[in-house]
């Protein structure tokens, strides 16, 4: 019905046939009667001026009208001027034809130059600066037309119907002084389409005498908002069904999981066409009955490509690529949307080879097909392959929709790729769907996890519907980048405008009370969960209360909860409390959880590593050893690490005394500039945390060029001055490098961006946002290593608290796929809190020296137990 609402007032365009229908339209090309006058063929006036028939008018606006219709439009306006007499309809043919080939500019410069025009050439022009959704231009032309009909109105009414503005067409329609059927349709399918179905129901029952078409307009309407009683009872009330009436009632129990009703009304229907039994297919496949669809599919009469698609979909849907496949090349009438279906599918399960293949094969691509091989390349871990994808899809002149962006952007995010998702967001507000909730949800993640917080938060504030998505990943994002107090003030904010927290959002709150330390709020707020949000507290809300508790020593509180939880602690938990441990020194705590995440995760390189500096510290050498053998034994292998940085579109990576990038030697120049400039700002190299036996000399040396000041060098000698500086780093940045950092954005004075496998580091003026989050735990180990004197440091070595946020951003993308307070850099210095005098602050985590007889610097990968230089494996 809607289609046929929307067909007949595009016919506006064409309106001047209807003058015309009383004269024979059989010709393909017109041709002069014979005349006394010397004979004219091909549509062509007579040269001399003579007397012109109206027949002979007649025929030359079809030869205009024809001409039109293949856009021809030069050859129209040829004919046009050379005519010795014109009438209205030979106008309103011109401007018509002008319109329906795009040439709103030339139509109403001809409008202009009428010289008598009737109502018909008004509705032309009307129907044009609607078609082009001018609708300040055809609301003045309204209001300057000397007469108006019912057709004037409606043209209007469809115009702002169409268009989604659904006032300004109730307000027109009220204004009608006289309404006709196509009035109340095209009211009645705005509401529809619009999902205003309690409005539709009204104006429904406002009027009797509604034609067969309103009637299934309102029951599709109840069909899409799965309002089944209501439907049934407007179907038993219709005076006359048709096919399409039984076709949408029968939809509606099918895919409302009523199959048997369904099955019912299929057996009742008195004419079962094509779309009946296709509609019973799609049932049985949305319910995931795919044999039983089968058996339906086998008995159809006839069959076509939406009946084809269905039991395609069903297979994808039941990851039975190989009976998908089979019914795909017996597939007599393949359609865009079966290959992209099976692109989806084998990409959905992996098998990206042959969605490739296929996707190479299509005679013809949508933006759908795209959309659907990035997914697939984004789904597989191979990022870079989606980007180029999405590159090659914006030049191959697709229209990119939004299931394109939102990939792209993720898999920006993903790769930390910045300079590229920023191109993206500007083909985003070029293409309209930056302030669409979907597209810019995934612009904010890439935002946030590509190391920038401002911009994320003017996306934010741009975004028209903000949902529970929007919210979330601005707290989260703030939490990460080190901002606890804005997260806090955004969650206010969001409760302010009416919005429920979920679990997510409670998450992100307690991660960042944890890293204000803001214990009190924290522990208002998990208990707040259940009582005021209907929340219960998951594994990772209890990780997050264990970690906010262990920080602030209260360790049997950590316990006691733990005790407490409905489910078994997880591998995070374990982490949390292990973390607690290691930071007031309860060996015995610490050395249980370190083995029962060993239990957990035996695979992950960092609990052998952490059990092994437990053992060192411990001074239990010989279990040392047995852990070192395990880990050969196993096959388990530590991650070197790496940073990188992103410049002018290429990635610049670095590992630790990488010599290897063309422009080292610059790099390591400019390193020894700056250690000049750092050791004068009272800079010293935290040479506890090298652990091996070697001298003082070498560790500060091994500690100079590790990945990330490799990194910051080259970003400061390449990036512009006054742009922030970005560097990404797959591990834990290290204590020394943290010092140094701080220290370097002071002297430079830039910003510098340190995104680590943890969180973010903004350092600006020798500041960072984390708030120096080892403070309290590199106090108690110099104690504890003066206490013990022994010939090397003997430090505690424990698994880094699994973060919070990282539990955030993972529970983020297993759901979704995933007024602020802004504080200034000068601000976040002076919350600051003061260093503890008398006790010399060593930036960073520390570890056990493994008691290793390792002379000269060995590469990274001959060092079983440590990474970067001594550094321990930092499980994420």
């Amino acid at each position: 019905m809607v289609r046929d609402f929307k067909m007949r007032f595009r016919r506006l365009h064409s309106i001047c046939s209807r003058s015309l229908q009383n004269e024979p339209a059989t010709h393909l090309r017109a041709e002069l009667p014979h005349r006394k006058s010397p004979k004219i063929s091909g549509g062509k006036p007579p040269a001399k001026a003579e007397k012109v028939s109206s027949s002979d008018i007649v025929q030359w606006n079809r030869t205009i009208t024809q001409h039109m219709r293949q856009g021809e439009c030069d050859s129209a306006l040829r004919l046009f001027n050379s005519m010795p007499a014109k009438s209205c309809v030979s106008w309103n043919a011109m401007i018509s034809g002008y319109l329906s080939n795009g040439r709103l500019d030339l139509a109403q410069q001809l409008f202009d130059e009428m010289p008598q025009r009737d109502l018909v050439s008004w509705n032309i022009m009307l129907s044009g600066y609607i078609k082009s959704t001018n609708f300040g231009a055809a609301k003045m032309l309204f209001d300057q037309m000397p007469v108006k009909d019912v057709v004037s109105w409606n043209a209007l009414l469809s115009g702002y119907a169409q268009n989604g503005y659904i006032a300004d067409a109730k307000r027109i329609f009220d204004m009608m002084p006289v309404k006709n059927e196509i009035s109340w349709n095209g009211l009645l399918a705005t509401y529809v389409q619009n999902g205003r179905i309690e409005e539709a129901r009204k104006l429904f029952e406002s009027k009797d005498n509604w034609p067969l078409v309103s009637w299934n307009c309102l029951l599709g309407g109840y069909l899409k908002k799965r309002l089944l009683a209501e439907a049934r009872v407007l179907f038993d009330r219709m005076p006359v069904k048709d096919q399409v009436s039984w076709n949408t009632i029968i939809s509606c129990y099918a895919q409302n999981d009523n199959l048997e009703e369904a099955r019912k009304l299929f057996d009742e229907s008195p004419i079962r066409d094509v779309f009946t039994w296709t509609s019973m297919l799609s049932g049985y496949v949305q319910n995931g009955l795919v044999d039983e669809a089968r058996r339906i599919f086998d008995e159809m009469p006839e069959k076509n490509e939406i009946s084809w698609n269905a039991m395609i979909a069903g297979y994808v849907q039941s990851k039975r690529m190989d009976l998908a496949r089979e019914f795909f090349d017996a597939m007599p009438c393949k359609n865009v949307s079966s290959w992209n279906t099976m692109i989806t599918g084998y990409a959905q399960n992996g098998d990206i080879m042959s969605a490739r293949s296929l996707f190479h094969c299509m005679p013809c691509r949508d933006c759908i097909s795209w959309a659907a091989i990035i997914a697939g390349y984004a789904q597989s871990g191979n990022s870079e392959e989606a980007l180029r994808m999405f590159v090659e899809m914006k030049r191959d002149g697709g229209r990119i929709n939004r299931s394109a962006f939102t990939c792209a952007l993720s898999t920006c995010a993903n790769i930390a790729a910045f300079e590229l998702g920023k191109q993206i967001h500007g083909l985003l507000v070029k293409a309209g769907y930056h302030t669409g909730c979907y597209v810019g949800n995934a612009l904010l993640a890439m935002y946030c996890k590509c190391g920038s917080i401002d911009e994320p938060y003017d996306v934010f504030e741009e975004i028209e519907e903000k949902d529970a998505v929007s919210w979330n990943t601005m707290i989260v994002g703030y939490a990460r980048h080190g901002f606890g107090k804005q997260a806090l003030q955004l969650f206010k904010s969001m409760k302010e405008v009416g919005f429920k927290p979920d679990d997510v959002t409670m998450v992100g709150v307690l991660s960042a009370c944890g890293h204000t330390g803001l214990i009190d709020k924290g522990m208002e707020y998990f208990y707040s969960m259940d009582r005021d949000y209907g929340i219960t507290a998951n594994p990772r809300h209890y990780t997050c209360m264990i970690d906010l508790l262990g920080r602030a020593g209260r360790l049997n509180d950590a316990q006691n909860l733990m005790k407490d939880m409905p489910c078994e602690p997880d591998a995070a938990t374990w982490g949390a409390l292990l973390g607690a441990s290691r930071i007031h020194g309860n060996t015995e705590l610490g050395e249980k959880a370190a083995e029962m995440i060993f239990s957990l995760e035996p695979w992950n390189a960092g609990m052998y590593v952490l059990l092994s500096n437990l053992y060192a510290a411990s001074g239990r050498w010989r279990d040392v050893s047995k852990m070192r053998l395990k880990m050969r034994d196993t096959g388990v292998r530590k991650m070197p690490g790496y940073s990188w940085v992103e410049l002018q579109n290429q990635i610049h990576l670095f590992s630790v005394g990488d010599t290897m990038h063309p422009d080292s030697k610059r790099i390591y120049a400019f390193l020894e500039e700056l250690e000049l400039l750092m050791k004068q700002e009272g800079y010293v190299s935290a040479t506890k945390l090298v652990l091996h036996d070697v001298d003082e000399e070498e560790k500060a040396h091994m500690l100079k060029y590790h990945s990330e000041k490799l990194a910051v060098a080259f970003a400061i000698l390449n990036v512009p001055s006054g742009r922030p500086i970005r560097v990404m780093k797959n591990l834990r940045v290290c204590g020394d490098c943290h010092t140094a950092i701080k220290i370097i954005s002071k002297i430079v004075g830039r910003l510098i961006i340190i995104r680590d496998n943890n969180r973010f580091h903004h350092f600006s003026g020798g500041v960072c946002t984390c708030g120096d989050y080892w403070r309290h735990e590199k106090l108690f180990i110099e104690a504890t290593a003066q206490q013990r004197g022994n010939s090397f440091l003997v430090v505690w070595c424990v698994r880094s608290v699994i973060s919070s946020l990282m539990l955030v951003e993972r529970r983020c993308a297993e759901i979704y796929g995933s007024s602020s307070l802004h504080l200034s850099i000068q601000q976040q210095q002076q919350q600051q809190p003061s260093v503890i005098p008398q006790v010399r602050s060593v930036e960073g985590r520390m570890y056990a020296a493994l008691p290793l007889p390792w002379k000269g610097r060995e590469t990274v990968s001959d060092r079983p137990l440590a990474k970067e230089d001594g550094r321990s494996t930092d499980s994420k």
